[in-house]
Formats: structure tokens, sequence, C-alpha cells
């Protein structure tokens, strides 16, 4: 796919997009769509290439498995269309995008983006030089290049701050690599479910280890 600047910036997914019931159809159409942030004024903003859908009350990789309500996961339970950023191995800020209607603790969290906007802001953040594959491809790195952090938590989607574009980029079932989740390897059957979605051939995406 090519994408070269200037850029024809689309318009910002209402919030009736994240009240899907379907989850799984929400993780793989937001790939192709773009993150946009800004942040203290800097806008900067990424191609989604990586998502993995988490489904509720009953997936056992979720954080809300078996209706559990902590602090942390406590915005998974509103309604769709807002951030729910947590803070994995106490460094790595986690992005997901909160579907659904209120009550079920459905989430997408975005794995991996491919820089567009703002690029030497996304490389100063992650102390690069240059423009490598790996510079936000693995969910807290995403985060860290786009400059989310635990301070965009529970933040409206419909914000301009943070939120989701749809530039008219139009994608086939030949475009998607689909598999199970990263780092869930302990969660039964959860394990293997095809809750993975990646653009096919993009090396912007993860590998199949955990990465973050």
């Amino acid at each position: 796919m090519n994408l070269s600047p200037p850029y024809k910036r689309g318009k910002k997914l209402p919030l009736s997009y994240f009240l899907n019931p379907d989850t799984l159809a929400v993780a793989k159409d937001l790939i192709g769509k773009v993150l946009v942030t800004k942040i203290d004024g800097e806008l900067t903003s990424g191609l989604i290439v990586e998502s993995e859908a988490y489904i509720g009350s009953t997936d056992k990789a979720c954080h809300a498995f078996g209706g559990n309500k902590t602090p942390r996961n406590t915005p998974m339970f509103h309604k769709g269309g807002i951030a729910y950023v947590y803070i994995c191995y106490g460094i790595h800020d986690l992005f997901n995008i909160v579907t659904h209607k209120k009550g079920e603790p459905h989430a997408v969290l975005i794995r991996a983006t491919q820089p567009l906007e703002g690029l030497d802001l996304q490389l100063e953040r992650r102390g690069f030089s240059e423009m490598k594959k790996n510079i936000s491809n693995g969910p807290g790195i995403v985060s860290k290049a786009l400059g989310i952090s635990k301070a965009q938590n529970e933040l409206d989607l419909q914000s301009d701050i943070v939120w989701v574009e749809d530039w008219g980029i139009k994608l086939t079932e030949m475009d998607f690599d689909i598999g199970p989740r990263v780092g869930v390897g302990s969660c039964e059957e959860a394990a293997n479910l095809p809750y993975r979605f990646r653009l096919k051939g993009n090396k912007f995406t993860g590998k199949d280890q955990k990465e973050y």
C-alpha cells in the first residue's frame, strides 16, 4: 500500500461506529483506518495495521472475563467510543478502543501503526534518528510514538486529542492476516481464537512473539 504525502485527510469515525456489538468486525475494519493524536498541540498519525479483539465476559483473555470489574478495567464497561489505556508491566501504556453498548466490556487493542503525519515527532518520541520498521510495531510503542499515555484513559474518541479517521482506504479479504492473539497462551481455548488482524505484507506489523 503506497501512502505518501500530501495526505488526503478523512472524516472522524462517528460514535455509532464504536457502538457496533460485533467487536470482531470492528477490529478487522479498523485495519486501514488512521489513528490521530494531537497531544500538546502537536499532530501525529498512523495507519492502523494490526489490532486484536477482546470479547467481554466470555473471553478468557479479556480483562473483564467473567464480568470481573476492577478499577483498571472500568472503562471497558462504559459505552463504546472511548479510550481504554492501561499500563502493562508498569511501563507500557496500551491503547484500546472500547466498543459495544454500556455494560458490555468489549475492546480492540491497537497493536501496530504505520507512521504517517508528524514523522519527526514520532522519531523523537522513540529516540530514533531515522525511520525503522519497529518504530510502532507493538502496542506499547504505538502509544509512545503517538504520545498516548494513561492521561488519555476514558477519553472520548470524538475529542480533538485522540481520534480515528477514515481516509477511504479500501481493503479486500486478501489483504488480511488473521490469527491468534499475542501473549495469551495461558488463557486455555482463548489462546487460539482468531482475534488478531494484520495488514498482510506490511512491514510495520508486529512479529509473532510478544512485543510491546
